[in-house]
C-alpha cells in the first residue's frame, strides 16, 4: 500500500480522464468568445475580509467551509472558495467601471471548500464561472445564461431545463422574510437544527434545506413571487418573456434561493437529465449589492458558477465520448547500444516537424519493442539496426498491416509526414 493518499475530498485527475477536462475546457474557452466574454484570472487566495463581507458572515461558506490562515505577516488570508468576489473585487480595484458595459468575463480555476465530498463535488474542485457586471437589463441575465445553456448543449447534455426565481431586493425581501420567519415559527418542533439555526441568522436559506423532514414545510412556505416590488416583479417578468421566445424550458421554483447574501432578483439553475436526486450542473443568478457591500458604487451584476467535477460525471452517466487527446503515433526502435544516438536524433527531428514520436528505452529485443508499439497503439515502428546504421537507412514498420518499408534516413519525415499529418 502506497504511504500516502490525496487528502479526503480531492482527487488526482489521471491521464486517462484527461480528455474530458481539455475537451470541456476547450469548449468553455470557444462558447465565451462567441458571447464576447474576455478570461480573467484572480488569485487563487484573497483577504479572508472581502468574503466575509462579500458572501456573508452568516452563510455556511463563512461559517464552516472556508480554509483560512494567518499568512507570514499576520495577515487572514482564504483559499478562493468561490470567483465572484474576486471578481468584483478586480472590477473595482482596476477601475473597470470605464469601459464599455457590461464587462463580460469568465473565469475557469480551483475553488476550495471544507464541505461533505459527495458524487462531483470535493474540497478542492474546479469551477467555470461567468459575470457580466455593469448592467441591470434581464436581457444580460439571459445571455448569461444562455451561455450556460450553449456550453451543456454543445458538450451534448440530454434534458436540459431550468429552474428559476426571483428572490427580490433589499426594497421587498424584508417583508417576505417576515412572513417566512413568522410561518416557520410555527413549524420549529418539525425542521431539522440546521433551519432551526438559519431561522434566526439565514431564513432565506429555510427554503434550501434538503433534509427530507423539512420538505413538508418548504412545500407549504410562502412565495417570494407574491411580494416582489414592482422593479423587481417587472425584471422577472420580462426575463420569463426571454425565456418563452427562446423556447428554453424553465420552472419557476419558489425553493431556489442562493446560498451567498449578494444574490438579488434572478436567481437560476441549469439541470441535466438522469444524474441523481442533484440535477443541477451550474447555479447563478444576479448580485446588484455585492459592489456597494465591497465599497464601491452601485454596480449591478449577473453571473453563474459550474463545477467541471460536475460536468465530466455528467458526461460520463450520460455516455457522451470526448475525442481523444494527440498522442505519438511513432516509435523508435534501436537495435544496440550504438544505434540508440541515432534513434535520439531521428526522434527530436520527428518533433521538430510535428511528428510525436517515442524511444524505446533500456536492452529490450526487437519482439518486446514491437510489442510495446503495438500495445500504445503506434502506427509505426522505426527500426534501427546495425545494417540500417551502415547503409543510412530505416526499416518502418506499419503496425496495422505487418508490412515492412526500407526508407533513407533524410526521407523518413516527409514518407511520414504525408502519412499521418
Amino acid at each position: 500500500m502506497a504511504l500516502f493518499s490525496a487528502p479526503r475530498g480531492t482527487q488526482d485527475i489521471l491521464p486517462e480522464d484527461q480528455p474530458y477536462w481539455r475537451h470541456i475546457q476547450e469548449r468553455i474557452h470557444y462558447i465565451a468568445q462567441l458571447y464576447g466574454y474576455q478570461q480573467l484570472d484572480t488569485p487563487i487566495f484573497e483577504a479572508t475580509a472581502l468574503f466575509k463581507r462579500g458572501v456573508g458572515e452568516t452563510t455556511d461558506i463563512v461559517e464552516k467551509e472556508m480554509y483560512s490562515f494567518l499568512d507570514k505577516g499576520g495577515d487572514s488570508i482564504t483559499l478562493r472558495p468561490e470567483f465572484t468576489a474576486g471578481v468584483v473585487r478586480a472590477y473595482l480595484e482596476h477601475g473597470m467601471h470605464v469601459r464599455p458595459q457590461p464587462v463580460k468575463v469568465y473565469s475557469i480555476g480551483p475553488c476550495f471548500r471544507y464541505e461533505r465530498p459527495q458524487a462531483g463535488r470535493y474540497r478542492q474542485h474546479h469551477q467555470f464561472n461567468v459575470e457580466a457586471i455593469g448592467e441591470q437589463d434581464p436581457a444580460v441575465d439571459l445571455e448569461v445564461m444562455s451561455v450556460a445553456w450553449h456550453l451543456y448543449e454543445d458538450l451534448g447534455f440530454k434534458g436540459l431545463s431550468f429552474q428559476v426565481n426571483s428572490i427580490g431586493c433589499p426594497k421587498c425581501r424584508p417583508e417576505f422574510l417576515k412572513v417566512l420567519v413568522e410561518y416557520y415559527q410555527g413549524h420549529v418542533d418539525d425542521i431539522c437544527d440546521d433551519c432551526r439555526r438559519r431561522l434566526k441568522r439565514n431564513p432565506l436559506r429555510l427554503l434550501d434545506c434538503k433534509a427530507e423532514r423539512c420538505q413538508p414545510i418548504i412545500d407549504g412556505a410562502p412565495s417570494m413571487r407574491e411580494y416582489l416590488c414592482d422593479e423587481c416583479a417587472e425584471h422577472f417578468q420580462t426575463l420569463l418573456g426571454y425565456l418563452d421566445a427562446l423556447g428554453r424550458p424553465y420552472t419557476v421554483s419558489h425553493r431556489l434561493v442562493r446560498g451567498l447574501d449578494y444574490y438579488t432578483k434572478t436567481v437560476f439553475e441549469v439541470w441535466a437529465e438522469g444524474i441523481g436526486a442533484q440535477n443541477a450542473v451550474c447555479g447563478g443568478g444576479r448580485y446588484d449589492g455585492l459592489a456597494e457591500v465591497l465599497g464601491g458604487p452601485p454596480t449591478p451584476g449577473v453571473g453563474f458558477a459550474s463545477g467541471l467535477e460536475r460536468i465530466v460525471l455528467t458526461m460520463k452517466h450520460q455516455g457522451i465520448e470526448v475525442p481523444a487527446l494527440p498522442s505519438p503515433q511513432v516509435m523508435i526502435a534501436p537495435l544496440s547500444q550504438q544505434t540508440k544516438v541515432m534513434a535520439m536524433k531521428l526522434a527530436g527531428d520527428l518533433r521538430t516537424a510535428g511528428i510525436g514520436a517515442l524511444t524505446s528505452f533500456g536492452d529490450r529485443s526487437l519482439k518486446a519493442q514491437l510489442r510495446q508499439a503495438n500495445r500504445q497503439g503506434m502506427a509505426y515502428t522505426l527500426i534501427i539496426g546495425e545494417n540500417e546504421a551502415e547503409s543510412g537507412q530505416v526499416t518502418v514498420r506499419d503496425m496495422a498491416r505487418g508490412e515492412q518499408h526500407s526508407i533513407a534516413l533524410e526521407e523518413v519525415t516527409s514518407w511520414l509526414s504525408q502519412r499521418l499529418m
